[in-house]
């Protein structure tokens, strides 16, 4: 009779090299490395002394032109951003109406975080983005109950909101429809949106933005022209959903074959397949891409100065533009407009991840 051999407990994982050692062979591990990082260093360092000087130090924090004036060229003048903040951040719209334009953004806001961080828990709550944007357009623009506001003065930050929420909405279920279609089985409708991807990504946005603006209200009857923010939203969607469809065919094409054959096998037709197997996946493969979309478009909003409606870069050249006592100092105004960008672009971001978390447990 054989003897019963004790059970060997499993051996422990190698301890792998510190952190303190890993960093030292990746930043003096050899003589040459080691020069690099004390050059990196003393650039950095010296780089963020003098901004350092230059921000906080020599700063005049008050809005006073004459002191602003003689700091200039040794101190940031922080003074333009209290005398400028209603106009860079809200535009031209009514100042009674403050509460209404910033309710309507805090609603649009919410909305769109609830979409982005709830949905994974129930699809239920990609109802809150379209209803955000509902409230928003309702408190800004007016309605039942409330003083119409025209849209030409809408501006900065809320402008820019709408105008990223709004595209994006729109563009999304375009590019679904127009990456199906460019694997259809069908020629005529697979060559139609290859030809509509391919010519909307050979345009830049701007011949796009002005066709919309200026040359479609030609193609009317005096009058008959929807609003220029209209006209604005749906060509920005039309070109953004472009590029989402392409980000969208290559998420269906990392689907394997063996899905659309399995949900055949159950008795599920081709919409059913796509919508309950193949789309599902799909997009969830394409959420780091999506991700990269929407970022892109945050920041392209800026375009639309061009067809005089004055979003939150828009805004700070409206601030300046006619005021040469504060005209010097803005760089100081684009700085603050750009960290206003970073905190949006790292909340998107941020919250977009959180889509991604049931495709990496699964």
């Amino acid at each position: 009779m054989a003897a019963v051999r004790p059970i060997v407990s499993a051996r422990a994982k190698p301890a792998g090299p510190s952190a303190w050692s890993s960093w030292r062979r990746h930043v003096a591990g050899s003589p040459t490395q080691v020069v690099l990082t004390l050059l990196v260093v003393a650039v950095a360092g010296w780089a963020l002394a003098h901004f350092l000087q230059w921000a906080v130090l020599d700063a005049v924090w008050q809005p006073d032109a004459d002191r602003c004036q003689a700091a200039r060229g040794t101190g940031a003048c922080w003074g333009v951003v209290a005398e400028k903040w209603r106009l860079v951040l809200l535009g031209r719209y009514p100042v009674d109406g403050t509460w209404r334009i910033v309710t309507g953004s805090i609603a649009l806001l919410a909305g769109v975080a609830a979409s982005l961080w709830l949905a994974p828990r129930s699809p239920r709550w990609l109802l809150a983005w379209p209803s955000g944007l509902l409230v928003f357009a309702w408190l800004a623009g007016g309605g039942p109950g409330l003083e119409a506001v025209p849209t030409d003065l809408w501006g900065g930050l809320p402008l820019t909101l709408f105008l990223t929420a709004s595209t994006m909405l729109l563009a999304f279920p375009v590019a679904i429809l127009l990456a199906l279609g460019r694997r259809s089985a069908l020629p005529a409708l697979r060559a139609a949106c290859t030809v509509w991807i391919e010519l909307v990504r050979g345009v830049p946005l701007v011949p796009v933005l002005f066709i919309a603006s200026f040359v479609f209200p030609l193609l009317l009857s005096p009058g008959r022209s929807p609003d220029l923010l209209a006209r604005v939203v749906v060509a920005l969607a039309l070109f953004a959903a472009a590029y989402m469809a392409e980000v969208v065919r290559g998420g269906l094409q990392s689907v394997p074959k063996g899905q659309l054959e399995a949900a055949a096998s159950i008795g599920l037709g081709w919409w059913g397949a796509q919508r309950a197997v193949v789309l599902p996946q799909a997009l969830r493969a394409a959420v780091p891409a999506l991700t990269n979309n929407a970022l892109s478009l945050l920041k392209e909003t800026s375009l639309v100065t061009i067809v005089s409606l004055y979003e939150l870069t828009g805004a700070v050249s409206l601030a300046l533009g006619s005021d040469p006592e504060w005209r010097p100092f803005k760089v100081e105004l684009f700085l603050v407009a750009g960290a206003i960008y970073f905190v949006l672009c790292f909340a998107l971001a941020r919250a977009s991840a959180r889509l991604e978390l049931p495709q990496e447990m699964a």
